[in-house]
């Protein structure tokens, strides 16, 4: 089987089951369908652990009763009407909710380009299985350096979503991800680690177990770090690993309605340094998030969150738009079929109007990665974590690596002297070159 050979289009049991929400009592419906073929490797050391082909097939509804939403899902098209039941009485028994607003009603939009690749949606196990083979292949090329674990999925499918107001949109996307984690072995042991992720075929996957490799071997050796308050450069894994458990969810707007952001009521005040841009671009050419529309069928845009520094927003889907009377920024995120919309981020961009070399005038640590980000407070935006491939830096010499580093600070303090540097990188669907921050070092 091939990737874009997925099931024919689950559009006529979508409709069928919007009928019967209707029927059954609903005031509004809405429908999301999915049909998702993936193939999957999963990598132990340098053999093939697992591979897997993986089918997702199914329908969501959401039917809406005095303003309650109630939800139920399934990938058996012979429960239709249990599914319609179910979403209606779960509607009823939540009770009324003053702040609906409905579902969005139809509207144009704007298709990204290069979110369907042919070429992928056409790859075969076989493909898959050359593609990881490359990935050992370019981990075993590094002399002292072997693979210890990694992985490739390659993916195509189509979603959509009606609604009773005569809403229909119906999209196709592709989706290939990499990665390899490396050990080194010399006088100790270290570990390096790279990924991938592209909505193309990628043809060769040698330079991601390379630069695993390559960054495990050069992380041998590592020093004892000095303590103290010091310039870090966070690379472009590290940067969205923090953002997206500090930074991202103070800016959605079911967070501020909630008083569980830092941001709230900021709107207007200087937030940041004046050179940082953050736009949050559901229509990025390529974009791992990237689509026509959201998932409520709301428009995709570009949304413009900081801009000099200065906060312009924040992200909203339809029900947070409604509470706040404003418009959508179409910014409602599915996880699949078996999940509600929630508001989330979609291409999340750093930039700044003076980007410059980071790495030729920094003296301090550089930092690939980050153990723990997820334990930081997203309301304080306090976090304390660990580093990943941390390197002693001064300008014009080689960073000396260093064997235990844990980095502390504040992003809402922090973001007032950021730095922004030009290695641009897409890390999943936060889109970011290195930056500087000015942090709390504690080495051992």
């Amino acid at each position: 089987m091939r990737i874009s050979d997925t099931s024919d289009s689950l559009l006529p049991e979508a409709r069928e089951l919007l009928s019967l929400a209707i029927a059954a009592g609903a005031e509004e419906a809405e429908v999301y369908g999915m049909a998702s073929l993936s193939y999957a490797i999963d990598l132990r050391r340098a053999q093939v652990e697992l591979a897997s082909q993986s089918l997702h097939r199914g329908l969501g509804l959401r039917a809406v009763v005095s303003g309650a939403v109630g939800f139920s899902s399934t990938s058996d098209m012979s429960l239709l009407a249990s599914v319609a039941r179910s979403a209606v009485q779960s509607a009823r028994a939540r009770g009324s909710d003053p702040a609906w607003r409905g579902f969005p009603r139809p509207e144009r939009v704007t298709q990204p380009e290069n979110i369907f690749d042919p070429r992928l949606a056409e790859a075969g196990a076989e493909e898959c299985l050359e593609l990881a083979e490359g990935l050992v292949a370019g981990c075993s090329d590094v002399a002292g350096a072997e693979p210890v674990s990694g992985g490739l999925a390659c993916a195509s499918g189509s979603g959509f979503i009606i609604n009773s107001w005569g809403l229909e949109m119906e999209e196709a996307g592709t989706l290939m991800q990499a990665s390899m984690e490396a050990i080194a072995r010399g006088a100790d042991v270290a570990t390096g680690s790279e990924f991938s992720i592209s909505r193309r075929l990628e043809p060769s996957l040698e330079e991601v177990g390379r630069s695993a490799a390559e960054m495990a071997r050069s992380s041998l050796g590592g020093g004892k770090a000095e303590s103290g308050t010091f310039d870090v450069l966070l690379r472009p894994q590290a940067v969205a690993e923090l953002l997206e458990s500090t930074l991202i969810p103070a800016l959605l707007a079911d967070n501020v309605q909630k008083g569980r952001s830092a941001l709230a009521s900021r709107r207007g005040d200087m937030i940041a340094s004046e050179r940082l841009v953050i736009v949050d671009d559901g229509l990025l050419a390529g974009g791992i998030d990237s689509s026509a529309f959201d998932g409520e069928g709301v428009p995709s845009q570009k949304t413009v969150l900081v801009d000099g520094g200065i906060l312009q927003g924040y992200l909203y889907d339809s029900y947070a738009a409604g509470k706040d009377s404003v418009r959508s920024t179409g910014n409602a995120m599915r996880s699949g079929y078996t999940a509600v919309p929630r508001v989330g981020a979609r291409n999340f961009i750093v930039s700044s109007s003076e980007s410059c070399n980071l790495l030729e005038e920094t003296r301090g640590y550089a930092v690939s990665g980050l153990i723990g980000a997820h334990t930081a407070n997203a309301i304080s935006g306090d976090f304390s974590v660990e580093a990943r491939n941390a390197f002693a830096i001064s300008p014009g010499e080689q960073g000396r690596p260093i064997r235990s580093l844990m980095l502390a600070g504040n992003i809402f303090h922090l973001l007032k002297e950021i730095e922004v540097g030009r290695d641009v990188r897409s890390v999943g669907s936060i889109v970011t070159p290195t930056v500087k921050l000015r942090m709390k070092v504690v080495g051992s």
